[in-house]
């Protein structure tokens, strides 16, 4: 339920318009919160829904998290389908969805694997998803499936699955958004966001957008400041948001 004296839609929103974002203020509207570890601020999904979908047609997420892009789809007027793995998140989605808002829109969301969609061919009009950054996160302790507990290149190889599936749901001539972050192994960056891009065009998408979304959120004090300087490496305070188009 969306708390009360907190607005449904965000105040003075206005769309982005270069491939710089940052949201230093993340988003308190309606029923979203940061209590999900990882989840995107939801200016992203808005930014997505509003410049890629219209009204009454179908958005899809499949790694759906804490719900933030079932949230967006349904202030904006769109239908929303989400998929995750893990049960507990489809729950939190599904109550995040619990509130009063006059639209005619539809929210189906439930548990899936992203490689393995029940979805028939051509859809869906926009794919809009924050995947795990491989195992950077766990969102699970033991779940089948659960791409957050694989390393890098085992995470890679099953991310070509998801390319090649979101590639089969999506309408022709529509778009797929993907938040993706890198890291740093032993000093060295490994360019997760990159190669995850690689692994959508082998698909068959092509590129529209590169968009650098700056982190307000990291550590830049204290221990990792420290760490910083001492062993001679910069902390990662961005995120690549890739729009395909099929």
């Amino acid at each position: 339920m969306a708390k009360k004296n907190i607005p449904l839609q965000p105040e003075n929103f206005e769309l982005e318009t270069n491939t710089v974002w940052a949201f230093p203020d993340r988003g308190k509207w309606a029923t979203h919160d940061a209590k999900y570890r990882g989840n995107w601020s939801p200016y992203i999904p808005r930014n997505v829904i509003l410049r890629y979908s219209h009204e009454g047609e179908i958005v899809l997420d499949p790694f759906v998290g804490g719900g933030t892009t079932a949230v967006e789809a349904k202030l904006t007027q769109r239908n929303f389908i989400g998929y995750d793995i893990n049960p507990a998140a489809t729950e939190l989605s599904r109550k995040k969805c619990n509130f009063q808002f006059t639209t005619e829109a539809f929210s189906a969301i439930d548990v899936a694997d992203a490689r393995n969609l029940p979805l028939a061919d051509s859809s869906v009009d926009l794919i809009c998803t924050h995947p795990p950054y491989a195992d950077i996160i766990h969102y699970s302790e033991d779940i089948a499936g659960d791409l957050s507990l694989l390393p890098m290149k085992e995470f890679l190889h099953e991310m070509g699955k998801v390319a090649k599936e979101f590639y089969r749901v999506l309408k022709k001539d529509k778009f797929c958004a993907v938040l993706m972050g890198d890291t740093r192994k032993k000093g060295m960056v490994q360019p997760l966001a990159f190669e995850t891009m690689r692994l959508f065009e082998l698909a068959g998408f092509k590129t529209k957008e590169i968009i650098i979304k700056e982190q307000h959120n990291c550590k830049a004090t204290g221990y990792w400041k420290t760490n910083s300087i001492k062993y001679n490496f910069l902390l990662l305070a961005h995120e690549h948001l890739f729009v395909f188009k099929k």
